[in-house]
C-alpha cells in the first residue's frame, strides 16, 4: 500500500529521457552532498559515490555543467571537479578561475562576529558540535550531536546572527551557516546560464540552499529534490544512487558533440 505522505519518485532513466528532450543549450546545475555524495556525520568525510565524477565528466563533454555547493572552492576541488565543469562554491562566492575572494573591512568584522556566535552555539550544544571556518562565513555542524541540545545550539546561533546588519544566515539539515556577504546560488545559476546561452536549466539538489534554485526557474526549466522534504521542484530522485542512474541516462540520451565525432582519432 502506497503511504500518502511518501513523496513521489521519478525514475532516473525516465527523468533523463524527459530532459533529454528539452530545448536546447542544456546547463545541469548539481549540488553535491547529499547529491554526488552521501550524507555522512562528518563533512570532512565526504566522498563521491563511486561513478559520479566519471559520469559528470562524461555530461560535461556533452552540455555545459555546473557544480554549485556550499562547500569551500577548495574543498570541491578535491573531489576532482575540473574543466570543462564550472565550479561555484561558498553558494556562489567563489567560483574556480576567479580571483580569490577577498573580504571588506566591514565585512571582516562581521565574519569575526558571526565566528564568535557560531562558537559559543558549538560549545552549547557540547560533544560533537563543530565549527567550520570559510572565507566569507562560518559553518556551525551539529550531525553529530543529540537532537535536543542540536535544535537548542542552533535556535541560539539563528537568534544571535539576527543583530548582526547584513549577515546572511542559511539554515541547512544539521547545520547552520552564518555569512559575511550575501549569497545564493540561484545568482550562480542565472550568471552561468546567461553566459552559456542555455535554454533550458536542470538543477538537482536536496537541501534548503537549493530551494532558492527551484524557486527562480522558469516554466521549462527542470528542478530535481533529491531525498525527501517540502520543495519546490517538480521532480524527486531517491539518493545519490539514483542521481548517478539519471547523469549516467542522460549523458546517453544527448548527442555526442559534433565537434567531437569528427576529431580524428589517434594515428589517422
Amino acid at each position: 500500500m502506497t503511504d500518502p505522505d511518501e513523496p513521489m519518485l521519478d525514475d532516473p532513466v525516465v527523468l533523463a529521457a524527459v530532459v533529454g528532450a528539452r530545448p536546447r543549450p542544456l546547463l545541469v546545475g548539481l549540488d553535491v552532498d547529499g547529491v554526488l555524495a552521501p550524507i555522512v556525520d562528518h563533512a570532512d568525510d565526504a566522498t563521491l559515490l563511486p561513478g559520479v565524477l566519471d559520469a559528470v565528466v562524461a555530461l560535461a563533454a556533452r552540455t555545459p555543467v555546473a557544480v554549485v555547493s556550499g562547500r569551500r572552492l577548495d574543498d570541491l576541488l578535491e573531489f576532482g571537479f575540473s574543466a570543462p565543469i564550472e565550479v561555484f562554491g561558498t553558494h556562489g562566492l567563489e567560483r574556480h578561475g576567479d580571483d580569490e575572494l577577498e573580504l571588506a573591512p566591514h565585512e571582516r568584522h562581521r565574519h569575526d562576529r558571526l565566528r564568535t556566535i557560531a562558537e559559543h552555539a558549538a560549545a552549547l550544544a557540547g560533544e560533537g558540535a563543530w565549527v567550520e571556518i570559510k572565507r566569507a562565513g562560518v559553518v556551525l555542524h551539529v550531525r553529530e550531536v543529540a537532537p535536543g541540545p542540536a535544535a537548542l545550539a542552533t535556535a541560539a546561533a539563528l537568534r544571535a546572527a539576527e543583530d548582526i546588519t547584513d549577515a546572511h544566515v542559511k539554515p541547512g539539515k544539521a547545520v547552520v551557516e552564518l555569512l559575511a556577504r550575501a549569497t545564493s546560488k540561484a545568482t550562480a545559476i542565472r550568471t552561468r546560464r546567461d553566459e552559456v546561452g542555455a535554454a533550458t536549466v536542470v538543477f538537482v539538489g536536496d537541501d534548503h540552499t537549493d530551494e532558492e534554485v527551484f524557486r527562480a526557474m522558469p516554466p521549462g526549466d527542470v528542478g530535481i529534490r533529491v531525498g525527501g522534504g517540502p520543495t519546490a521542484a517538480r521532480h524527486r530522485l531517491a539518493g545519490p544512487i539514483a542521481v548517478l542512474g539519471f547523469l549516467t541516462a542522460l549523458v546517453d540520451a544527448l548527442p555526442v558533440p559534433a565537434s567531437i565525432v569528427s576529431a580524428p582519432t589517434d594515428g589517422q
